[in-house]
């Protein structure tokens, strides 16, 4: 079976310390047929440096030449989408010619989900912290419209600080739905991310819930990735998301070259 992990980080991210080499010879060893190295570029510089691209793509492309007869290897990024620096993010997203793109919500209100965590999760109750979160995700579709999926959908419950920090899809289905529906009408789609393994919720972000639901609105564009920081990471449930995808109704998983969709049967 075909199988990609469209979600990783090397040390030019500023939270992993894996070489880049590293990653890739763990794909190979485990198997993987295609990889997406996607290392981070938030824009909030407080706290994320972005690479610098000079000697980012021929590093890149040098490792992708190396590999090309063992494992596919695309050029990513995930950008971390915020209203505020919309601008800076679409100028940027069109600046490099990257196969494809996670957009991601890793903060909100100009606040950071793990940096400040105290002070966004402890001024506010679950309901409005989670209601805030999907309702920037909304507004992020709109004005930072240059990605091809939606990473971890559901991430701010990654680290709320509650004594339940699920998300039940029925508690805020108007604000999921409206999400999902606009980026079905954008052609754009969702990833399945394993790491809520590592995390301890022992499932997928998102839920088989919402993955089912962006199926019945009319959604096929889906990647699964690990976020694996470190090599012994990579491909981690890697299966599992593969089956979630199946049982949610999808017959194909979806690879990027130019950032145009590849549709391959699972």
């Amino acid at each position: 079976m075909f199988r990609a992990d469209y979600h990783m980080h090397t040390n030019f991210s500023i939270d992993s310390e894996a070489p880049m080499e590293d990653m890739i010879n763990s794909a190979i060893n485990k198997g993987m047929n295609e990889i997406a190295i996607t290392d981070h570029a938030d824009f909030d510089t407080k706290y994320y440096p972005v690479p610098d691209y000079t000697d980012y793509i021929p590093f890149f492309n040098n490792l992708k030449e190396k590999y090309k007869d063992k494992i596919e290897i695309t050029f990513g990024v995930e950008i971390g989408l915020e209203n505020k620096w919309s601008e800076t993010i679409n100028k940027f997203a069109s600046a490099y010619d990257f196969d494809f793109i996670i957009g991601s919500s890793h903060g909100t209100q100009t606040l950071d989900l793990y940096f400040d965590r105290k002070e966004y999760f402890g001024t506010k109750t679950k309901k409005e912290a989670y209601t805030i979160y999907f309702e920037e995700i909304i507004k992020n579709i709109e004005t930072c419209p240059k990605f091809n999926v939606y990473g971890h959908i559901d991430y701010v419950s990654r680290y709320g600080m509650y004594d339940d920090n699920s998300i039940e899809y029925k508690d805020y289905a108007d604000l999921i739905d409206t999400a999902l529906k606009s980026l079905i009408e954008k052609n754009k789609g969702i990833e399945v991310n394993t790491s809520g393994f590592r995390y301890g919720i022992n499932n997928t972000y998102p839920s088989l819930t919402i993955l089912k639901r962006y199926k019945e609105l009319g959604g096929e564009i889906i990647t699964a990735g690990s976020d694996s920081h470190k090599p012994e990471d990579v491909a981690d449930h890697i299966d599992y998301a593969y089956s979630l995808i199946q049982e949610a109704g999808f017959k194909y998983i979806t690879v990027f070259r130019k950032q145009q969709p590849e549709f391959i049967k699972i």
